[in-house]
């Protein structure tokens, strides 16, 4: 399985959450399927409501799931693993921890923002990666 990690220049969640929608963006056009992990329904929520609003001229179909039922959609954003009849090809994790059948995607793609927390939680979740000898890229954002 291939891991990115997007390393970002950023101090804030906020930046972190708009490059996430530009990519989202970028993986909607190329007509690629994509579950996004969130930690709570509460952020789960307000990223579908800025997925809505972080440009005047981009729609990007998508839907916030619990998990329990499939969807068609090409984005899901989820606080839950998704399910099972819900096949996706990347997964972005945006949550504190490993996500939830992360392996059962082609790709995983680990947003790192310059917080001490959320650099330490990455590396963490970088050497768990490594150990199962995952094939893992760091690319610098700007």
């Amino acid at each position: 399985m291939n891991i990115d990690f997007h390393v970002l220049d950023t101090y804030n969640s906020q930046q972190a959450w708009l490059f996430v929608c530009h990519l989202l963006e970028q993986h909607y056009l190329a007509k690629q399927q994509v579950y996004l992990a969130m930690d709570t329904r509460v952020e789960a929520q307000r990223f579908d409501q800025l997925l809505w609003t972080f440009r005047d001229d981009s729609f990007i179909p998508h839907e916030v799931s619990d998990g329990l039922l499939p969807s068609n959609s090409p984005i899901i954003i989820g606080y839950e693993p998704p399910h099972r009849e819900t096949p996706r090809e990347f997964i972005i994790n945006l949550s504190q921890q490993v996500p939830a059948q992360y392996d059962e995607f082609q790709h995983l793609i680990e947003v790192v923002f310059n917080d001490p927390s959320v650099q330490q939680r990455a590396r963490e979740r970088y050497k768990l990666y490594r150990d199962q000898q995952h094939h893992l890229n760091t690319i610098k954002q700007r």
